[in-house]
């Protein structure tokens, strides 16, 4: 016998969320927490932005190294990657996950939500033409919210380039109806969840589907549904002709997190990207979410990185102005 969840068609999927949305009010939607209009930023000093990291950035460490060491330099939250826990989260038991959500409680640290959600999976695709596919791509999805929340975060956060890329043969006008698909059918256990399905642009360099913020907002808008918002990177606003914080004004209204990189793909302060317009562009938003960093080259080391990174967001923080 089917589920409520799979014999629910598409259309009334999204009425169904439209309904559910209107019902709980937008305090119960991350996106419409994390931009303020009316309150009202610190009078002097700095602005009290709150810093994430990603926890791959510590590679192999232990859990509880890596998160004692981020909460010691400052950082108040993490991303965590689902393949450092396990390359299918179908496979983490109820004890593994209250474990690693104690870990991060333990050092003070709370879990926002995952990404590379798609990493290292088999058999998972955004746009594929494969109607099986997508079904099981839209199950997972669902899996990973139900790990997410069981980690305490409300956010996933769909990078995952390969496993969204347009494979030969889709336009991308399928390739979006496609990914439509997708989104709308996990929508009911996103809403169960309280968890929101967040895409991120990444460069044209490594994707060819979600290049900039507007393909990704092509996407959110064809979803049309709360639970389905922007994730904005440095890394990738770099690649665009429209400066970071034109794009972070232009979407602040769909945007629920910010990642912070440089464009050399290290840590922000490790190139030659100028982080204090950005802040400053955030503060003037009123952005309340985390900033999170989030590399890719990891050379110069997970202590260097973890350090560095936040003693230059911090400097830049000082700068900015109310």
């Amino acid at each position: 016998m089917k589920s409520p969840e799979q014999s629910t068609s598409f259309q009334g999927r999204r009425q169904f969320s439209k309904t559910l949305g209107a019902a709980l009010g937008a305090a119960m939607v991350p996106s419409a927490a994390v931009f303020s209009q009316t309150e009202k930023a610190a009078e002097g000093g700095v602005f009290d932005q709150q810093f994430a990291i990603c926890n791959e950035t510590f590679r192999d460490w232990p859990f509880e190294k890596a998160f004692a060491f981020a909460a010691e330099s400052g950082y108040k939250a993490l991303e965590v990657a689902p393949f450092t826990v396990s390359n299918d989260v179908r496979d983490v038991t109820p004890a593994q996950r209250k474990k690693v959500r104690s870990q991060a409680e333990a050092a003070g640290l709370n879990i926002l939500g995952l990404h590379w959600l798609l990493s290292k999976t088999k058999g998972f695709h955004l746009t594929s033409a494969d109607r099986d596919e997508r079904k099981r791509t839209a199950a997972y999805l669902g899996d990973l919210a139900h790990f997410c929340a069981d980690l305490g975060g409300d956010k996933l956060i769909f990078g995952s380039p390969q496993q969204r890329n347009l494979r030969d043969g889709i336009s991308k006008e399928k390739g979006l109806e496609y990914a439509a698909e997708v989104v709308e059918e996990a929508l009911p256990v996103l809403e169960k969840t309280n968890v929101t399905l967040a895409f991120e642009p990444l460069s044209p360099k490594i994707t060819n589907f979600m290049g900039t913020a507007a393909g990704a907002v092509e996407l959110i808008e064809k979803v049309n549904d709360p639970r389905c918002r922007l994730v904005l990177d440095c890394l990738a606003m770099s690649t665009e002709k429209t400066s970071i914080p034109e794009i972070l004004r232009k979407y602040k209204e769909l945007t629920v997190h910010v990642q912070v990189n440089d464009p050399n793909a290290q840590g922000p302060g490790f190139g030659d990207l100028d982080f204090v317009p950005i802040l400053q562009e955030l503060r003037d938003l009123k952005y309340k979410g985390y900033i999170s960093v989030e590399v890719f080259n990891y050379k110069p080391g997970p202590e260097r990185l973890a350090r560095e990174s936040i003693e230059y967001l911090k400097k830049c923080q000082a700068k900015t102005k109310a």
